[in-house]
């Protein structure tokens, strides 16, 4: 490509005139000249005419081969975003499709609501929904990204290393799955160039001063392989060198700690033959005339990378005592390498289709949209891209030989998903290479991964599984079974989770003002009614961690000086005046007493009054630890006064109890203790669950209770549910 700088229309006209690839040349020009009529006057950062953007994109877009449709959307790609024309326009003049890239690529307006990073990562959702449907937006996106880092240089520091860091972990990677290699190499060397300029000044330094003798070598090399191939092989192959990236050279240098000169694929080879069988009989050549390292030989044409690559790679040494690669691979192979999806993608009538074998090969972009549509987290797209497109893979096969792609650091249970959802769901243990191993197991290449599972009614996977699997597919299945299986459960988790939140940031919002006071997030999440949001929470659809700094900034605004008050109160539990509470202190019924929350006192209990600094009466059980500390305390004794509870009844009303139930762990578990709780209309406000030292499980469960005499009933009630060892009242 000519400098990115001096693009001009001429430039594009001509290279599609030169190309063998038929173009309606009159639409490209019409598109052209709509772009230039709304872009004029507006500058890019460099100080040059905002149209050279749209014409840079195009023409990479023109050196991948894509369609006239994709090089019009290039050329009109900012028009919607960054002037006043609408993509009503572009669909009457252009058609539904050019309409339709445009607007996929096109970043949503500003929502006020939304953080930066909720924004970018609505942005980025907003481009693979688009993708999912036509290839052809994501492959507009990155190349409209690759012009923008070209000339990144032009912005700020700042904005240089944010753009910078998105392109690392998103972009380049998308440009690895789809298969792009020249746009994911210059992506991560244009990355790197701006994140660690001094390391990426030190290779280039390395390298360049390695250049002429690393010149010379490769050409040495390719014409002692071009000599011995002309005796086997007609008609003889291409044979190209190429340099490792500097990117490349880094996270071998510098990650895995290794001298530039122990990098044996810094130099390579690339062997290109017409058909595979040419494939193995070169590599047979390559292997007789140089001597082939041990266990760097890699078979990708029988296994294809996951983004379609194939090609045979040995790393061999030659005489100079210099290791080097060669990539052996066919015409097709080559271009596939080269251009990825974009040589694969066949457009038909202006209608994106392909045939079966490319749709099995971009399962990967359903799997992430389906994923999506599953969760409510709007950054949980982000996380997806970083885990699910890393460029590294690992391959590992069930005992039948079917192989399974992942990336690295997988374990057996995204193992599992990825064979199948219900092998996933059913999964009770794994073996590699017939040896047992823990749910937290990493994958190796070549591993062969046994999936063992369970036809138990009602079996299920964990919730502490989405804390260990890596993949974005295997949380989004698990988190729907969740979804689907344990409304109930999720409903219950949900709200202890929010309630807890509440209570660490001192958020007291009326049980009757709830639903209106989170309605915003309830409309963000798709969630209908306080129980759909709640089960969202508890099947990990919504992340209270990325909620709570807006919710009690809200509470503040909304309830003022009562949540500044909040921290003060927050060792007591409000309650209502002693005249409904039933509680007499010396003899008066009408001061204003509330229940700690250190001992959740019950009618029926010995109690204790503690005089607060300006909140009343704080009533504890005589047995709490924080009374039995402090009331031989000099300067705290004079505050504890007697109470008493005023008879019995109505009067009474609710109390919060915390009980702690031993049980032998097993899956159901707390699912059954809340059925057991519901069919006798207690209310739940927390539980909490740990894993003992012995296996057994302890749940803390905070529920409301009248009295003693119902407390008792509770009690038992728990105790005949099936491995429960003991139950107890809680002495906090």
């Amino acid at each position: 490509m000519p400098e990115e700088n001096t693009i001009s229309v001429d430039m594009l006209i001509q290279r599609i005139l030169d190309g063998e690839k038929q173009y309606d040349l009159s639409k490209i020009v019409s598109a052209y000249e709509l772009a230039y009529k709304y872009h004029d006057g507006q500058k890019r950062e460099s100080g040059e005419p905002y149209i050279t953007h749209p014409l840079a994109v195009a023409y990479i877009l023109l050196e991948l081969g894509m369609d006239t449709d994709t090089i019009c959307s290039a050329l009109l790609h900012d028009v919607v975003e960054d002037t006043d024309c609408t993509l009503e326009v572009l669909q009457k003049k252009f058609g539904n499709d050019v309409a339709m890239l445009v607007n996929g690529v096109t970043k949503l307006k500003k929502v006020e609501t939304f953080t930066k990073d909720e924004q970018k990562a609505e942005n980025i959702r907003k481009i693979l929904l688009a993708m999912s449907e036509d290839i052809r937006v994501i492959i507009i996106k990155l190349a409209d990204r690759l012009h923008n880092m070209r000339t990144l240089n032009y912005c700020r520091d700042e904005k240089r290393r944010n753009i910078a860091h998105e392109t690392m972990n998103i972009y380049a990677p998308i440009a690895h799955r789809l298969g792009i290699r020249s746009i994911k190499d210059e992506l991560e060397d244009l990355s790197f160039k701006y994140l660690d300029p001094y390391a990426y000044n030190e290779i280039e330094k390395q390298m360049n001063m390695r250049k002429g003798s690393r010149d010379q070598l490769v050409e040495d090399l390719k014409q002692r392989i071009k000599e011995r191939l002309e005796k086997d092989i007609h008609p003889v192959p291409v044979i190209e060198g190429r340099v490792k990236s500097n990117y490349g050279i880094y996270k071998k240098v510098y990650r895995d700690g290794k001298e530039i000169d122990q990098i044996y694929d810094r130099y390579a080879l690339r062997i290109i033959v017409n058909t595979v069988t040419e494939c193995y009989n070169v590599l047979g050549i390559i292997h007789d005339m140089f001597k082939p390292i041990p266990n760097r030989f890699k078979d990708y044409i029988s296994t294809p990378k996951a983004n379609m690559y194939q090609s045979l790679h040995t790393t061999v040494i030659g005489r100079e005592g210099v290791p080097f690669e060669v990539q052996i691979r066919t015409w097709d192979m080559h271009k596939t390498a080269e251009y990825g999806i974009a040589a694969h993608w066949k457009y038909k009538e202006g209608v994106a289709g392909g045939n079966t074998k490319d749709d099995q090969r971009l399962a990967w972009i359903r799997q992430i949209i389906e994923s999506q549509q599953e969760s409510d987290d709007v950054e949980e797209i982000v996380r997806a891209i970083k885990n699910d497109l890393a460029p590294e893979d690992v391959f590992a096969f069930t005992p039948k030989g079917d192989m399974i792609t992942l990336p690295v650091g997988a374990t057996v249970i995204d193992f599992a998903y990825a064979i199948h959802t219900e092998v996933g769901h059913k999964m009770c243990g794994a073996k590699v290479d017939k040896k047992m191993v823990s749910y937290d197991y990493q994958i190796k290449t070549g591993e062969i991964i046994e999936i063992l599972t369970s036809n138990i009614p009602g079996h299920g996977p964990s919730r502490s599984w989405l804390n260990i699997c890596k993949t974005n597919e295997a949380k989004s299945k698990i988190r729907l079974w969740f979804k689907r299986e344990r409304r109930d459960e999720n409903i219950f988790e949900g709200r202890s989770a929010l309630e807890r939140e509440f209570r660490r940031n001192y958020i007291r919002v009326p049980e009757d003002e709830l639903e209106e006071f989170l309605k915003m997030d309830m409309k963000r999440h798709n969630c209908d009614t306080l129980d759909d949001f709640f089960a969202a929470i508890g099947y990990g659809g919504v992340q209270l961690s990325k909620l709570i700094a807006r919710l009690k900034l809200e509470y503040n605004k909304k309830y003022g000086d009562k949540a500044a008050q909040a921290p003060q109160e927050a060792e007591l539990k409000p309650s209502k005046p002693s005249n409904v509470s039933g509680i007499v202190v010396d003899g008066v019924s009408d001061c204003v007493v509330r229940f700690a929350q250190c001992c959740n006192p019950l009618p029926g209990d010995e109690i204790i009054g503690f005089i607060t600094r300006g909140h009343g009466i704080s009533v504890h059980r005589k047995d709490c630890v924080n009374y039995l500390h402090q009331k031989d305390d000099p300067e705290m004794k004079d505050r504890w006064i007697p109470v008493r509870y005023e008879g019995t009844g109505s009067k009474q009303g609710y109390f919060k109890c915390t009980l702690d139930i031993i049980a032998i762990d097993r899956i159901g578990l707390l699912a059954d203790v809340s059925s057991a709780l519901a069919m006798i209309n207690i209310y739940i406000y927390e539980s909490t669950s740990r894993e003992l030292k012995n296996g057994n499980a302890i749940l803390s469960i905070t529920v409301s209770i009248a009295g003693m005499e119902q407390l008792n009933n509770v009690i038992n009630k728990l105790k005949k549910i099936k491995n429960v060892i003991s139950v107890e009242r809680s002495g906090k």
